[in-house]
């Protein structure tokens, strides 16, 4: 019998389901309904609900509602600072059945070797990854990657089975003044799925942008600018990353009206946040919180997230849909209680069974060793550009402070919380070192450095003391990258990140507990951020308004030149 005589006789009831959720209520993201029922699984797909079935295996759910598995629309496993395996064994038992990924990260690193191994990793991981193909490596001229991808590097790895699209499209400058490269990309893509980033753009503008193909949205930080978007024919993607937190904003443009066009995305989160808040699972908890309806929030996390990503397999309870359901004690507290993931359920077990794939991009840190000296700011104006950190967003103020020149430097000055920063170019291309001035911080004392940097990940570091700031650079050479906090010529705390600096080799609670520390250590320097590792990565970000730092210096996004 073939596989689908299988589907249509156990959905008929004529032959047993493999499997039976039997005793539970099922959340009808149609209607809104709890429907009583059996619901009836043949291999990886629901053939049967709202009946009576026999199974196979009869799984008790008596007093627990069931949803469709949660879709995360767009992040970046690599900022979760674990492999996908590990990413895999960390959100699939919170309910996240489906991650939709951009690999930009180790992109922009090892280049195509970086996607193709998140392509081969999916293939294996018990939760379904989806890979999209990474648009803009690196996100621009004004920094130096570890690689560059072009349109003729991308064609190659089209068709694959994980794959959907092109990923975000962050050289908006580039789509709106049709640069080639850009252009040839975007025809490469045409008329399929386009994940757009466009922060604060408006008007013609953004008109421009979507008339280019492109469909969807996480940079919305405001409901103005979300619902411009959105009635502009984008999907809106609402984020809640350990660093850009917009979903108390965007909350009330959520409603049972627009849901049918609202998604939701992590972007970047890491082991600890996700450890002590959750995933999509704190998002949908959250939005109820604050009003939201049910249905809406359940619909965002699923059936309209695939929807906008042309994934009709799955996202809804329901004959022929993909077998991805969470089972809660309650829509309000969103705590999973059982998971299946295309019928497999999410167990040790499960997990054990995986095969995995050897790491890539090892010893992918090749920096120049640097001393106190290379942090001196030289130059005859007091005046001086300041990077001005806004928490919780990755948008940034562009300040202006009078900074002394003493003996040739400009210095720190921790009563005005004006801290140096600085950017290493670690890919051995060029050897570029760039320094500026940051406030938002609170560091009283030493400094921290990371190879984590978006998205060209050369080495950030912001410190108080040129000492402390050479140790945590050159300390991230010994250890192939990740975090570092150092005080007093001392290294207080640190994070390995061998996997092309992004990723740890250890368990994701192993590298929970590490975060724990390392934040220990940074509030041990005056440090006031809740996240301060990765919102130091995304101070060299040169796509998100409005002052950015490169490794060729600080960056005017706004104008999208490097200030001389």
């Amino acid at each position: 019998m073939t596989e689908l005589e299988h589907l249509i006789d156990q959905g008929r009831g004529i032959a047993p389901a493999d499997i039976v959720l039997r005793g539970g209520r099922m959340l009808d993201l149609i209607t809104g309904d709890l429907l009583e029922g059996d619901i009836a699984i043949c291999g990886d797909t629901i053939v049967g609900t709202c009946d009576t079935y026999e199974g196979i295996r009869v799984i008790d759910v008596t007093g627990l509602i069931l949803v469709p598995g949660f879709i995360d629309t767009h992040l970046h496993i690599e900022s979760s600072l674990v492999t996908p395996f590990e990413f895999d064994r960390c959100v699939a038992p919170r309910g996240v059945t489906t991650a939709i990924c951009d690999p930009h990260e180790i992109a922009n690193v090892i280049g195509t070797d970086g996607i193709r191994y998140f392509q081969e990793a999916a293939e294996r991981t018990v939760m379904s990854i989806k890979v999209q193909l990474s648009s803009c490596v690196p996100s621009t001229e004004m920094e130096t990657a570890g690689a560059r991808i072009d349109a003729a590097d991308l064609a190659p790895l089209m068709g694959h089975p994980t794959g959907i699209g092109l990923a975000e499209f962050m050289n908006f400058p580039g789509v709106l003044f049709k640069d080639p490269g850009v252009l040839d990309k975007l025809a490469l893509f045409r008329g399929q799925h386009i994940d757009g980033h466009a922060p604060m753009l408006s008007g013609r503008d953004l008109n421009g942008y979507i008339a280019a193909g492109i469909r969807t949205e996480h940079e919305a930080t405001t409901a103005e600018e979300a619902l411009e978007k959105l009635r502009k024919g984008m999907r809106i993607l609402i984020r809640e990353g350990s660093v850009s937190k917009d979903l108390h904003a965007l909350a009330p443009i959520l409603t049972e009206r627009t849901s049918p066009y609202v998604a939701l995305c992590t972007d970047d989160r890491n082991p600890l946040d996700i450890a002590e808040y959750g995933h999509l699972d704190y998002m949908i908890r959250t939005l109820i919180a604050l009003g939201t309806p049910a249905l809406a929030a359940y619909r965002a996390a699923s059936l309209s997230a695939a929807e906008a990503f042309g994934l009709k397999d799955r996202g809804q309870i329901a004959p022929g849909k993909r077998a991805d359901i969470v089972a809660l004690r309650s829509l309000e507290d969103c705590d999973a209680q059982l998971v299946l993931c295309g019928g497999v359920e999410v167990t040790d077990a499960a997990f054990a069974a995986r095969q995995t794939i050897p790491p890539v991009g090892r010893n992918s840190v090749k920096a120049p060793t640097v001393s106190a000296q290379h942090f001196r700011t030289s130059g005859n104006r007091e005046d001086t550009d300041v990077i001005g950190i806004i928490e919780g967003k990755i948008i940034t103020d562009h300040l202006h402070e009078v900074i002394p020149i003493v003996d040739g430097d400009k210095r720190p000055d921790i009563t005005r919380d004006l801290i140096k920063i600085a950017v290493i170019e670690r890919h051995g291309k060029n050897g570029n070192m760039a320094t500026g001035f940051v406030r938002g911080f609170g560091l009283q004392s030493g400094a921290i450095a990371s190879t984590v940097c978006h998205d060209h990940h050369n080495i950030a570091v912001v410190g108080a003391d040129y000492d402390d700031m050479a140790l945590a650079a050159n300390r991230l050479g010994q250890i192939e990258g990740g975090f570092v906090v150092t005080q007093g010529g001392k290294v207080l705390a640190e994070l390995p990140l061998p996997v092309a600096g992004l990723m740890s080799l250890d368990p994701f609670e192993t590298v929970r507990d590490r975060l724990i520390n390392l934040r220990a250590a940074a509030r041990d320097l005056g440090v006031t951020l809740e996240e301060p590792f990765l919102q130091l990565a995304f101070l060299a970000l040169p796509v998100i308004p409005n002052l950015k730092i490169t490794d060729r210096g600080l960056v005017d996004v706004n104008r999208f030149e490097i200030i001389s």
